[in-house]
């Protein structure tokens, strides 16, 4: 058996053990997902991304530096009937990580929500953009110091009944 089938099986056994979350560096995020792909996660259910500005010093484990963002991706075994859930760190000076459209091209609209409502921008990305908002909207609205800027909106008085 090769280094990788090993490291491939050890994946498998891991997630079907504990599949709640497996937190990577930016760095490692494609390689681990790729593993997780290999070991038949075949699915990718979810890409989506949480705003830390407010819980700057949050426990993580050894290794994994605290960043304002986080990326988080949901991935399924649909044969074993195991999720497991990828998390990567994204720090606000350098809000880029690899896009996963290569690995799991469902990913795309995903990462172009993420990209859209928290500016993360996803690199090599077939078309990063927005998905949600105007084109000429600005900023991007699920940031924790996003300004509020609310449009007013005109009601029509309830009809009277009969």
């Amino acid at each position: 058996m090769t280094d990788a089938a090993v490291e491939t099986d050890e994946v498998a056994e891991r997630a079907a053990v504990d599949p709640s979350v497996v937190h990577v560096t930016r760095e490692d995020y494609v390689a681990k997902i790729t593993e997780y792909k290999d070991a038949g996660f075949n699915m990718c259910s979810d890409v989506t991304a949480v705003d830390y500005l407010t819980h700057p010093g949050r426990a993580l484990p050894d290794g994994i530096d605290a960043a304002r963002f986080e990326v988080v991706v949901g991935l399924l075994n649909m044969s074993e009937a195991t999720r497991v859930r990828i998390r990567a760190q994204v720090p606000a000076d350098d809000p880029h990580i690899h896009t996963l459209f290569e690995l799991y091209p469902g990913s795309e609209a995903m990462e172009r929500e993420v990209f859209d409502m928290m500016g993360i921008v996803f690199d090599e990305h077939p078309d990063l953009t927005r998905i949600l908002m105007p084109e000429d909207w600005e900023g991007h609205p699920l940031r924790k110091d996003y300004e509020d800027v609310r449009v007013p909106v005109q009601f029509k008085a309830p009809r009277a009944s009969k």
